[in-house]
């Protein structure tokens, strides 16, 4: 088991960027694949990006690609997002998640602990 919290959630100008963490506080990170998922209010939680235990291997959402990179650090048992060229759009609470199984996947249901989120909040 793993347990995760984010960090680096703040308010930003449009054009902006943020490197939001991902910490293992319990569990160590190299044994899960991490993913990045984000949710507006009223809206259908967003798959990101998600990155492989080794970090080799790597997967986006198509329209995020150009802005936003995972990474991670396994030494410091935590993984990383960092976001750049920020829109209005990309207001929304951030997740990170640790999946279990060993290959890479873009939906919730995939993915098996959650941490508690971080807001990102973006204006012009």
């Amino acid at each position: 088991q793993v347990q995760l919290t984010e960090s680096g959630g703040g308010s930003v100008q449009t054009g902006g960027s943020l490197r939001l963490s991902c910490a293992a506080s319990r569990g160590t990170l190299s044994n899960y694949i991490i993913g990045w998922f984000r949710q507006a209010p009223g809206l259908e939680r967003e798959f990101i990006a998600g990155i492989t235990q080794s970090g080799t291997g790597t997967n986006y959402a198509v329209a995020l690609k150009d802005r936003f990179t995972i990474s991670r650090d396994n030494a410091e048992n935590t993984a990383y997002l960092q976001m750049n060229n920020l829109k209005v759009d990309d207001t929304a609470v951030y997740y990170c998640a640790a999946r279990v199984e060993s290959y890479l996947a873009a939906t919730q249901l995939d993915y098996d602990y959650w941490g508690q989120g971080t807001q990102v909040t973006v204006a012009e």
